[in-house]
């Protein structure tokens, strides 16, 4: 890399309730020598923040604009309701939008669901945030419907907070001359997004992680100079970190082996040549050029034959 290019980095922007935490660290582990710089926005800034360049990727809430940002659905969040401790709701696991109906439900302006027909009775006046939405829930103000992450996100020591469900089946199918049903409960989905003009590499590399491929995954196109080079750094780093810790032992195994060797020289093979040509080698030779078999062999030889 030359003095005026810029080393890779990456961006990624979340809204509210987000935690990108997971996929953070695999990146980490897969692409050291690529930053990984998250963005906090607004979920209603998400996607200006995209489309200005701020950030390489987003973890956003549907629907976005497809006409120039892609998008990567990944799951729905259940949605809850955020009720005093204290409320009579408080006692039970689950509440249905029926048992909202004479409740005043507040609907914040950065509201990230969808409602056909909001539950309840509106407020008199809607909180600019959910952030404020929680603080009149506090104050018995009203209830709070969101997705479960941002209940988490601001969650208080005197506010809990309980899975909302659907309409009963048979609300939903009673006849026309019925009172009208009442509103199904929208779910808040999660979604990767990033520009379509801009699918770098780096963002592949990220919508690889998030969809759970392994390292050697051969899905996906090929790596451009740039990932090639981060995530040459950082094998070369840990490769050079491993052989450094394999050195020390590769010389404790040539002692040993030197030590092996000494022993081997010196110890039993010695031995066993001194045996060898000392002893068996020796009789051997003695059998062989001066021994009994040979002695007699030759005196038979040279003895005269006897005569009748």
């Amino acid at each position: 890399m030359t003095g005026s290019e810029v080393p890779p980095s990456f961006r990624l922007a979340y809204v509210p309730g987000m935690t990108p935490t997971k996929w953070v660290r695999i990146w980490n582990e897969r692409l050291a020598g690529v930053p990984l710089t998250l963005v906090a926005v607004a979920a209603a800034e998400a996607a200006d923040a995209l489309r200005h360049g701020d950030a390489d990727a987003a973890l956003l809430r549907l629907p976005v604009d497809r006409a120039d940002l892609s998008a990567i659905p990944l799951y729905t969040e259940t949605t809850v309701v955020v009720i005093p401790k204290d409320h009579i709701g408080a006692a039970v696991e689950e509440l249905s939008v029926a048992d909202l109906a004479d409740e005043v439900v507040l609907h914040p302006l950065d509201d990230t669901l969808e409602w056909e027909r909001p539950p309840g009775r509106p407020a008199f006046e809607r909180p600019a945030t959910t952030a404020d939405a929680v603080e009149l829930v506090a104050a018995g103000v009203g209830l709070l419907v969101v997705p479960q992450s941002l209940a988490r996100l601001y969650h208080r020591k005197d506010l809990t907070y309980r899975p909302l469900t659907a309409p009963d089946a048979e609300l939903s199918a009673a006849g026309p001359d019925s009172a009208p049903s009442a509103p199904s409960v929208p779910g808040s989905r999660v979604a990767l997004s990033w520009p379509e003009a801009r699918t770098t590499d780096l963002v592949e590399e990220f919508i690889g992680i998030v969809r759970g491929r392994t390292v050697n995954s051969t899905r996906g196109p090929k790596k451009s100079p740039a990932a090639q080079e981060a995530a040459g750094r950082s094998t070369r780093g840990g490769a050079a970190r491993g052989a450094s810790a394999g050195g020390t032992k590769s010389g404790g195994a040539r002692a040993g082996g030197a030590k092996g060797g000494a022993r081997t020289g010196g110890g039993t093979g010695a031995a066993s040549g001194r045996s060898t040509k000392g002893t068996r080698g020796a009789k051997s030779g003695r059998n062989t050029g001066g021994g009994k078999g040979s002695g007699k062999g030759n005196a038979k030889r040279g003895r005269p034959g006897r005569t009748s």
